[in-house]
């Protein structure tokens, strides 16, 4: 039987942290590289297994020798209804266990938090997920609609073996789903004591990875030459990390910029949205980003010897399009390369926007202010990309909807790919209730 009201039980909310933390001792490190990415393949047994435990069925699909997804589907008791997609990916970007105060792998417990690579990035979520089912599966709950997981592989190269993989050989696993939710989505940010804002991911900016190649005519290092491909990089670099692009108002900001300035009693000038930006503090650097194309160079690659002047140099740039601008940013970029420098596409991904109306919409706002009566829900913009853009291309709509109630004082995007990656163990439970009640309502 479904239920509206009742939330997670206090199984469920103990368990996230043990799941959790075995999922975070499974190194799942990224690459990009098929010969270096490990672990992928284990946590997906892992999920398969604490799944079968309570009797539901899982496939598992690699796209590559190691590079495993999983997918099951929950039996609603609507069957007519369209389907949910919940996805979670189980990659990890690489750490480097002598930058961090923990080791990355370690899953270590500590002053309230749940250290380790992935940690809200985003083996939480997955957790989470894992939990509520589990939970559902041994006292008889089952949502309304069908609700379909997918834990995949490779979302931090671009998702190619991952969900990308998915959607081009085994789209029929996703047959009635029209929703989905994901990552990076449903976190709190203080205004006040009492007041929090819960910013919901309603778009994302697109993926616009490339590569620019200089020519040059190879020599001696020690003699005059006036034709030097890393000089040509170098000043191409330089231009483009120093560039601003001009800011560009999407729908989803301007709606986010209402609110902000409805809660916070401000007015904020729309010819000038980064100085009320600036005053949002730790989250003022993802919703900067959305305001504009980026472009920020990466990895720099030239030369055999000391002493010999290469004939190409390489760089790569990590460009991020906002709705609508991809071929807009590709224009300015070939200007401010100038006619010399070749670009080539590495990763091509659309940006993604929906509008914050809609049944599921209000089923995440009730299920945010059931358990923290101060939540404010918000639509925002992702800076980033996520597997939401794979999902996207079999008609469903995408949204970022990972809850969890932070720390005022914690700087949560500063996490991401950063050095002490860590979630506190409170809000992991609280996103275990969050997650329960939306899903047995929407």
């Amino acid at each position: 039987m479904t239920s509206d009201a009742a939330p997670a039980r206090p199984d469920a909310t103990d368990e996230v942290v043990d799941l959790c933390r075995d999922l975070l001792r499974i190194d799942t490190t990224n690459t990009g590289d098929n010969d270096t990415s490990v672990g992928e393949r284990r946590a997906a047994e892992y999920v398969a297994e604490k799944l079968a435990e309570v009797g539901v069925d899982a496939e598992i699909h690699e796209s590559a020798p190691g590079r495993a997804n999983l997918v099951a589907r929950i039996p609603g008791t609507e069957p007519g209804r369209d389907a949910l997609l919940v996805h979670g990916h189980l990659d990890v970007v690489p750490a480097d266990p002598d930058e961090w105060s923990v080791h990355p792998f370690s899953g270590e417990i500590r002053d309230g938090y749940l250290w380790g690579r992935g940690a809200i990035d985003m083996k939480d979520f997955d957790a989470m997920v894992l939990a509520v089912v589990r939970d559902w599966q041994r006292t008889g709950v089952r949502p309304r609609r069908d609700v379909v997981l997918a834990f995949t592989a490779d979302e931090e190269a671009g998702s190619d073996y991952g969900a990308h993989f998915l959607t081009r050989r085994h789209r029929d696993l996703f047959d009635g789903c029209t929703e989905a939710i994901g990552e990076v989505g449903g976190f709190s940010y203080s205004v006040d004591e009492q007041r929090r804002l819960y910013l919901i991911e309603t778009a994302e900016k697109g993926i616009d990875w490339l590569r620019l190649h200089a020519r040059g005519r190879p020599g001696h290092g020690s003699m005059v030459h006036d034709d030097n491909a890393v000089t040509a990089l170098a000043e191409a670099v330089a231009r483009i990390g120093r560039h601003r692009f001009p800011v560009v108002m999407t729908d989803t900001v301007r709606a986010f910029l209402a609110e902000v300035a409805d809660v916070l009693g401000i007015e904020i000038d729309p010819d000038d949205p980064e100085t009320a930006i600036a005053k949002l503090g730790p989250i003022a650097n993802i919703i900067g980003a959305t305001i504009r194309n980026t472009a920020n160079p990466t990895r720099l690659a030239a030369g055999y010897k000391d002493n010999v002047i290469p004939g190409r140099a390489t760089a790569t740039i990590d460009c991020r399009s906002l709705p609508g601008q991809s071929e807009e940013l590709e224009r300015q970029l070939r200007e401010l390369v100038g006619p010399d420098i070749a670009i080539e596409y590495v990763q091509r991904q659309p940006a993604l926007e929906t509008t914050f109306d809609g049944d599921l919409v209000a089923r995440m706002s009730e299920a945010l202010r059931a358990e923290d009566p101060g939540a404010h829900p918000v639509p925002y913009m992702l800076s980033g990309g996520t597997d939401a853009k794979a999902f996207s291309q079999l008609g469903i709509r995408c949204f970022g909807f990972a809850p969890l109630r932070l720390p005022a004082d914690l700087n949560f995007s500063g996490l991401f790919h950063g050095i002490d990656e860590r979630v506190p163990l409170d809000g992991l439970q609280f996103g275990v209730r969050v997650l329960d009640r939306f899903l047995r309502t929407c």
